[in-house]
């Protein structure tokens, strides 16, 4: 699942992927400039679920009842 994932990250340009040749190898990942791109979006997320957490917990309370 994750080389999945990190695969279709790569295929999207987000994430650039280079394999160290050591022994034994190794595969370095890291964002590409449009992957940096979405840092505040999704900071701007990651704010408004905080922000929003205890309305949330309370509805998913509500909801499982």
């Amino acid at each position: 699942m994750l080389t999945i994932t990190l695969r279709q990250l790569e295929r999207d340009g987000l994430i650039s992927r280079t394999l160290v040749p050591t022994i034994p190898p190794r595969v370095d990942y890291a964002l590409t400039a449009v992957g940096r791109s979405l840092l505040a979006p999704v900071m701007a997320l990651v704010t408004w679920a905080d922000s929003n957490r205890h309305a949330i917990e309370e509805a998913r309370r509500r909801y499982d009842r």
